[in-house]
């Protein structure tokens, strides 16, 4: 098992490399074209739609080297409808309510394989709520479709959501590795493991081509395949574990776009503008204003992105007590911090000028 895990990776990575160029002239071709705006820090032209590479890439490889299983199908089959919407949207720009139906669609398409949210725990009392009734599939469509514009939103610099989406998918791996191993080898959590190290595999070819300077972008095609995809895997693997922390371990692994997500909303309602305004005060956007340049801004959200998952796996490991001390830690830092940044729209981060932000 451990040889074909280790060659569907080092397949979904070559495929990538060599798929990502002929992609990105497909996206010249079709006009996928991300143009400049005062939004973006890119000055030019530029490809998008290179989530089309990472999803091949990592469909062709589970397909020709892993067991297809009724879930599994069901990853690949929503992915696949997650991709057409981000296909349609890079080339002519879906309407917002058209795209989230669209995303609405992909999540509830992985439901009749098998792939739901069968129970919670309460971490204040240690109770399991394993009935949720009706609530199942409100509660996946919400989990899915929220970590999906969650990884959507983060995609602002060369690298930025396709490297923490890579750090997430080998967080994953590694903590559902070891919630097999703590629960006699499930095939569960091995196969979601794979499936995770496969992912990054794919990303990590596309990474070549994406970290600055790009010379394609993942587009929604990517971004929303990413989301779509680790929060599936989480599903899959992370939630099916009864212990009383096992609620937190995903979101922890996806803290970054998550709280980037959240604090965006904050900060839209703390200035009472709509919550679906763009803004330039994403935590990518504040590193910038701060002085950070383009390549030191992604990386430094990569060290938080490795930072998130280490303490994800930790939570894994230590006793529930300790766990939970660690969270309250982690929440007063992740507080201090953000309002330190700016990113809560409460205090604003000193500003150098537009000479000093290298792009």
């Amino acid at each position: 098992m451990l040889i074909n895990a280790i060659i569907a990776v080092a397949l979904a990575l070559v495929l990538s490399v060599l798929l990502t160029p002929l992609v990105r002239r497909l996206a010249f071709k079709i006009n996928a074209i991300d143009k400049p705006d005062e939004r973006k820090v890119h000055t030019g032209l530029m490809p998008r739609m290179g989530g089309l590479a990472v999803y091949l890439s990592f469909a062709i490889a589970v397909l020709l080297l892993r067991p297809i299983s009724l879930p599994i199908t069901g990853l690949l089959f929503g992915g696949l409808l997650i991709v057409l919407v981000g296909i349609v949207d890079d080339i002519k720009g879906l309407p917002a309510k058209v795209k989230l139906v669209g995303q609405i669609l992909a999540a509830l398409a992985v439901i009749p394989f098998g792939i739901q949210v069968d129970f919670i725990t309460n971490p204040l009392t240690g109770g399991i709520y394993n009935d949720l009734g009706v609530f199942v599939i409100p509660l996946t469509v919400f989990w899915i479709i929220s970590v999906t514009n969650a990884v959507n939103l983060i995609d602002g610099l060369d690298g930025l959501a396709s490297g923490t989406s890579m750090i997430a998918a080998l967080t994953v791996a590694a903590v559902a590795w070891k919630q097999g191993m703590s629960y006699g080898g499930t095939n569960t959590h091995f196969e979601v493991a794979i499936l995770a190290l496969i992912l990054a595999g794919a990303v990590f070819g596309f990474l070549r081509y994406n970290f600055h300077p790009a010379k394609i972008f993942l587009g929604d095609t990517g971004s929303m395949f990413l989301g779509y995809c680790l929060a599936v895997l989480a599903i899959m693997g992370l939630t099916k574990s009864a212990t009383v922390i096992s609620v937190f371990i995903p979101i922890v692994i996806l803290g970054i776009p998550l709280l980037d997500t959240f604090f965006a909303i904050v900060r839209r309602c703390y200035k009472q503008q709509p919550i679906f305004k763009p803004d330039k005060e994403h935590l990518h956007h504040r590193l910038m204003a701060m002085g950070l340049t383009h390549r030191q801004t992604v990386l430094a959200i990569y060290c938080i992105s490795a930072f998130m998952g280490a303490s994800a796996y930790l939570l894994n490991v230590i006793t529930t007590d300790r766990a939970i001390l660690l969270l309250a830690v982690m929440s007063l830092v992740i507080i201090f911090g953000a309002n330190k940044i700016g990113v809560t729209g409460k205090q604003k981060a000193s500003v150098q000028t537009e000479r000093n932000i290298e792009l």
